[in-house]
């Protein structure tokens, strides 16, 4: 796999893989608009590409309509399209793939039909046992349409729904087999279920609006349909909405509290900053990481900026611990779709100037601190820092808001190979120079505890030590979720 990742494939940006939305609204009311603007809500976790799919609980059993498209929600639905899809139950999702075709047929939600009626699976994160069980499968007939694990997730639940007397026992079956990342929310003919893996590697949380229970990713969905906060999907639970309106939960696949592993880059990156991943403020988390930059890394400046948008609240956090005023030194396009046309590697300069430019009234003449929250192979960061420098900016001052990447990820962020993160096997003063920079330091690994408000972390990127052994073969982008 890792002849695989070539250099020419790899975002300098890190990505979240994807985001999930269910619904079920005991009112009867039609539920694609809302899953819609949920998934509008959620366009951060992917761009590559989206999909919803309902079903009327009052009508013909386990008639499933779906729609999915390539590109953001906003490109992939119409109105009269949304209106054309009746139903009261359904769930979204929205893509990011790390190496792999990013095709329609590998959009979700995935609808499978089979002898006991049908289902809709949505699915966040990544499997590290994706070959064995697909492998499982393929020997007893399957026939896969898709490159994604979801479909090996899907196929797992239908076989063991064969077995077990209701489809939320067949879940926590498969869930069993499972090894990785996962957040999933499915859609069965009378039931939305939700299931979170023992890690908690992945956020999912429960919300309801009047007479309507909704399971997605985070919180800033529910904020944007109107909806309240319940609680969030524990690490190991199976969650069921019932015909009936209740919500039963089953924990037999829960561990020990001490050996779950949240992603510790939904804190800094990926969860927008308006979201609570398990009770902790992500705009707190990323103000506290800047606050401790400042504390830890102090530097004489005349103004502290963000990288858009993850960067700006640690860059208040360090503003507000040093005194230093903090300012807006960038602003970012964020109508670049998929109808922007992507340079190649050698033009990826032309690509950093599209999606952000550098206010040069900011920044002249002043000594400035920027914010960030990670660098991967440093090429973004060269680029950005030379735009200050362009502009006037006569320090730029860089301080990243995570620790140096040494190691890949392999539950659902695409953390390259080490060959290729600019860390490894570098000095913090080699990367300096690389970028450019007049001064760089990272924020300091033992800070990610009170970050994550105490909760176990995983920081596998950082150290190479994860919460379960990771495979031998990096296999990303084979059957990547």
């Amino acid at each position: 796999m890792q002849e695989k990742m070539t250099e020419a494939v790899l975002p300098e940006k890190l990505h979240e893989e994807c985001g999930v939305f269910g619904i079920y609204d005991f009112d009867g009311n039609d539920v694609a608009s809302t899953i819609y603007y949920g998934l509008f809500a959620l366009q951060h976790r992917g761009q590559e590409s989206c999909g919803i799919a309902v079903s009327d609980t009052h009508g013909p059993k386990g008639r499933v309509t779906s729609r999915k498209d390539m590109g953001l929600v906003s490109e992939g639905f119409t109105a009269d399209q949304l209106k054309s899809m009746r139903g009261d139950i359904g769930v979204g999702h929205v893509r990011y793939s790390t190496a792999g075709a990013s095709t329609r047929e590998n959009a979700q939600p995935l609808v499978l039909n089979y002898v006991k009626g049908t289902l809709a699976l949505a699915h966040n994160g990544n499997l590290i046992n994706a070959i064995d069980l697909r492998h499982d499968l393929e020997y007893t007939g399957a026939i896969f349409q898709t490159t994604i694990d979801s479909e090996v997730i899907a196929y797992h639940i239908a076989r063991e729904r064969l077995r077990s007397g209701t489809v939320e026992d067949a879940v926590r079956r498969a869930a069993h087999k499972m090894k990785g990342a996962y957040s999933l929310v499915v859609m069965s003919p009378r039931k939305l279920i939700g299931a979170r893996d023992p890690f908690g590697f992945k956020p999912l949380c429960i919300g309801r609006r009047d007479n309507a229970w909704i399971i997605t990713s985070e919180t800033c969905a529910l904020d944007t349909i109107g909806a309240e906060f319940v609680r969030d999907v524990l690490p190991g639970e199976v969650v069921t909405i019932t015909e009936k309106g209740e919500i039963l939960s089953n924990m037999t696949n829960a561990i020990p509290e001490s050996r779950h592993g949240r992603c510790i880059f939904e804190y800094i990156y990926f969860a927008r900053t308006d979201s609570r991943f398990d009770g902790v403020s992500v705009y707190e988390a990323r103000i506290m990481a800047g606050q401790f930059l400042a504390k830890d890394s102090p530097v004489d400046a005349d103004l502290v900026v963000g990288v858009p948008e993850s960067g700006n609240a640690a860059a208040l956090g360090y503003a507000m611990e040093s005194g230093i005023p903090y300012g807006v030194a960038f602003m970012k396009n964020s109508y670049v779709g998929r109808t922007f046309i992507k340079p190649k590697q050698s033009s990826r300069e032309q690509s950093v100037r599209v999606k952000l430019n550098v206010i040069r009234e900011a920044v002249a003449g002043r000594r400035i601190i920027m914010i960030d929250d990670s660098i991967v192979r440093g090429t973004t960061s060269n680029l950005i820092v030379s735009m200050l420098k362009e502009a006037g900016a006569t320090e730029v001052h860089v301080r990243i808001s995570s620790p140096p990447f040494l190691w890949p990820c392999y539950f659902g962020t695409d953390i390259p190979v080490r060959e290729q993160l600019i860390a490894y096997n570098r000095t913090v003063e080699e990367i300096r120079e690389i970028i450019g920079a007049d001064s760089l330091a990272y924020l300091e690994i033992g800070r990610l505890d009170a970050m994550a408000g105490g909760l176990p972390i995983c920081r596998g990127c950082f150290t190479g030590e994860y919460p379960l052994e990771p495979p031998e073969d990096d296999i990303r982008g084979d059957y990547e979720q």
